[in-house]
């Protein structure tokens, strides 16, 4: 490699690196501005960044070498390889542009209304293998209908072993466990902003079931999406 090329992919280093530094400051938002503490609390806040976490670490001891080793201006003491700086550039992109919530949701979403008959609820869980139902009352989502609900329901109305669900409603299940914990969002958020969802219901010690996508965000609206807290754990952000 000439020098010329070689300044050329330090310079590039640099520039990403400066990139995914501004990305971690407007993710992670704390009052500490150092590379190395953004990248530690930013991993534990979100998936993606705790899978560059060694990496982010990696590159900040060389971005020092580079940097504040610098014999003059224009040239720089140490140079990362090609591999480096086009991964490092991938991380930017990445972090700078992240992907709409969408990427990660369950997008054929079934839905229900307050007043179906729950057989047709353990209908569509067979048939889909679902295990989480939005349900709608007077046009608008109340909330989700999950399996686990379903299970307490039935084991509170069970009989010699047996519990008759013909003349049950979804409402009959919904009342029974009165808080179900959703938000719904828009369809152009991101995904760092839906892993903000969860964790500030975790600090609350609140348990969201889901976030359903619409359109718009309303209440009213059809969803498009869901994501439920093990949709985040699934995240895959490979970028080799």
């Amino acid at each position: 490699m000439n020098k010329k090329q070689g300044q050329l992919l330090s310079e590039r280093f640099e520039v990403a690196f400066n990139q995914v530094h501004d990305a971690l400051r407007d993710i992670v938002q704390i009052n500490d501005e150092r590379f190395v503490v953004l990248v530690k609390i930013g991993a534990k806040k979100y998936q993606i960044i705790d899978s560059f976490k060694k990496d982010l670490e990696q590159y900040a001891r060389l971005r020092n070498a580079i940097v504040h080793e610098k014999m003059e201006v224009g040239f720089y003491i140490a140079e990362p390889n090609a591999k480096v700086v086009h991964h490092i550039e991938k991380i930017a992109n990445v972090l700078s542009q992240p992907n709409y919530a969408m990427s990660i949701a369950t997008k054929r979403v079934v839905y229900f209304d307050y007043q179906d008959s729950i057989l047709k609820v353990t209908d569509a869980s067979k048939e889909y293998d679902y295990s989480k139902f939005p349900i709608y009352h007077n046009k608008k989502c109340i909330g989700l209908l999950t399996a686990g609900t379903i299970m307490k329901w039935m084991a509170q109305n069970m009989e010699n072993g047996m519990v008759n669900l013909s003349n049950i409603r979804v409402s009959d299940i919904m009342d029974f466990e009165k808080e179900h914990l959703i938000e719904i969002v828009a369809k152009d958020i991101n995904i760092f902003e839906i892993e903000n969802i969860f964790e500030k219901a975790h600090k609350k010690k609140r348990k969201i079931e889901g976030v359903i996508i619409t359109e718009n965000g309303k209440i009213d609206e059809a969803p498009i999406g869901i994501i439920t807290a093990w949709d985040l754990i699934q995240i895959d952000y490979t970028i080799d």
